[in-house]
């Protein structure tokens, strides 16, 4: 007689029982193949370590706020990271965050132009839709390892038609004859995570993730401060040109004038060769101003995701564009908000829990399986009740001998993080540094224009007293267009050094991450 389903489920649970202590047993012989000694592992940079204020998370690493809204675990895993910084902290008053730079710190520039180029770049721009794609990728990942750690269930469908041999295993009435056979089967596993072997494995996926939306920012950041660049470079060569055009069109002046004396005997023929040989080096000033205006041209339409030449017309001027004053204080929570430095962060974050996860490997790998269906030599009684079939049982995967594989992949692991705690150590530094040119260069700057401003200043008042003298009838015009001349010069050094502030802010901006902050507050800032 056929056992019921309630019987062999009865006698399963026997030899189930003695499994479970089976393996209890085994766990202990985990220590056969030991993980061993790790070097000691490289310690991450401290703000202190480069200069800084610790800002918001006192002497700590200089990514200060790592959160991630992907999962609960991983909020836990920031969580643990923040308490972590705070406990190794050395000042425990921090000082409040410092508010700058504004997520869209281009707009302060007050050129809207300039907006609507960076807005159209942000959207249209073939880079960071590939940094789109990464994101999208490592989000897959990210899923894909998650939905592993809960139980996999299958229904398999198998149907053949099989003559069985005579000389085979079979016995008759099988052997020699044809039979259609029939399996179908639902098969389900769980694996128990005791040894944190699946926790590690999405922690370092939801790290890659997180890694992967900061380097989108990064390239949001990077692309919108090469159109800022691209724009100022532009507005400075049309402000050149200008500039050159006035000077062609007084040196054209001086050369009638340098004629007309000549003529009347009052000047000799070097003062006019001298005065035609300026013409055509201004001429070419401007032609090759020309050239490098369709070339910078050029690159803003292609950052801007357009044609080439869909941007001939722009002539962008630096009289609208402004500079803003730098921030008195510049804290590791603003050198923290630089989408670099989270990204490199992210991936230390990833990197150590593929440390942990190379560790369990040492560990036994506990499953929990089961299945049940229906299989029978002849499809005409495959749903006959004596065509059951069920099962379920735990297995069990212990490493004894490995001839040292697992220790070696260990330690490649392990060697892979103090890759990316020297790679996020760089980060800082780059950072530290880019910060600290651009501020200086700020400075630098803002003194030469003020400097600059006192010679313009004094240029154009002697321009002013010689044209008086000239209406007074006590001097001549070339003595006037002489003048002009250092007027001309010193607007065309005002330009340049316009332009380079606000180059300098512009780096400045992206040397402070441009206002991204990592999180929900980050996101939606985008």
């Amino acid at each position: 007689m056929n056992p019921t389903p309630g019987a062999v489920l009865v006698r399963l649970a026997v030899p189930l029982t003695a499994a479970i202590a089976v393996l209890s047993a085994v766990v202990l012989l985990g220590a056969c193949a030991s993980p061993g000694t790790l070097p000691t592992p490289l310690a991450m940079r401290t703000a202190a370590s480069v200069g800084l204020p610790a800002g918001t998370a006192g002497n700590t690493t200089v990514d200060t706020t790592v959160d991630t809204t992907a999962s609960k675990t991983a909020s836990k895993t920031a969580s643990k990271t923040a308490s972590t910084s705070q406990s190794q902290s050395n000042n425990p008053a921090p000082e409040p965050a410092t508010a700058f730079p504004d997520p869209q710190w281009w707009r302060e520039l007050g050129d809207p132009a300039l907006d609507a180029l960076i807005e159209r770049a942000l959207a249209d721009q073939p880079s960071l839709a590939a940094a789109a794609a990464r994101l999208a990728r490592a989000t897959a990942a990210a899923a894909g390892t998650q939905a592993a750690q809960g139980p996999q269930v299958g229904l398999g469908l198998d149907m053949s038609r099989q003559r069985y041999t005579e000389h085979g295993l079979y016995p008759p009435p099988l052997a020699g004859h044809v039979y259609n056979s029939g399996n179908l089967q639902a098969n389900g596993s769980l694996e128990l995570d005791f040894f944190g072997r699946h926790d590690a494995a999405l922690q370092a996926a939801l790290g890659q993730q997180q890694a992967a939306r900061a380097d989108l920012q990064a390239a949001r950041v990077l692309l919108a401060a090469n159109v800022a660049h691209g724009y100022v470079a532009l507005a400075r060569l049309v402000s050149l040109r200008e500039i050159s055009q006035a000077t062609l069109t007084q040196r054209q002046a001086v050369l009638d004038l340098t004629l007309a004396r000549v003529q009347a005997g009052l000047d000799t023929v070097v003062a006019q060769r001298q005065a035609e040989g300026s013409l055509p080096d201004t001429r070419a000033q401007i032609v090759a101003l020309d050239g490098q205006m369709a070339l910078q041209r050029h690159q803003l339409a292609v950052l801007t995701g357009q044609a080439p030449q869909a941007l001939a017309s722009l002539s962008p001027s630096l009289a609208p564009l402004h500079s803003a004053a730098p921030p008195e204080r510049i804290g590791a929570d603003l050198l923290g908000r630089r989408a670099d430095v989270v990204a490199a962060r992210w991936r230390v974050e990833a990197s150590l829990q593929d440390v942990a996860l190379a560790r369990s490997q040492f560990y036994p790998d506990i499953n929990l399986i089961g299945f049940v269906g229906l299989n029978a030599l002849g499809l005409d009684r495959l749903f006959s009740l004596g065509s059951r079939n069920l099962g379920a049982g735990p297995a069990l995967r212990l490493p004894l001998f490995d001839g040292g594989r697992l220790r070696a992949n260990l330690r490649g692991r392990a060697a892979e993080a103090d890759l990316a705690v020297a790679a996020y150590n760089g980060a800082v530094l780059d950072a530290a540094r880019e910060v600290a040119d651009a501020a200086a260069n700020w400075v630098s700057v803002a003194r030469q224009q003020a400097e600059q401003a006192r010679a313009l200043a004094a240029a154009e008042s002697a321009h002013d007293a010689v044209g008086q003298r000239y209406r007074a009838g006590l001097g001549n015009y070339l003595e006037v267009l002489s003048a002009e001349t250092a007027v001309l010069a010193q607007r065309s050094q005002r330009a340049d050094l316009q332009s380079r502030a606000l180059d300098n802010q512009v780096a400045l901006m992206r040397a402070l991450g441009g206002g991204w902050i990592d999180g929900p507050a980050g996101a939606s800032a985008r």
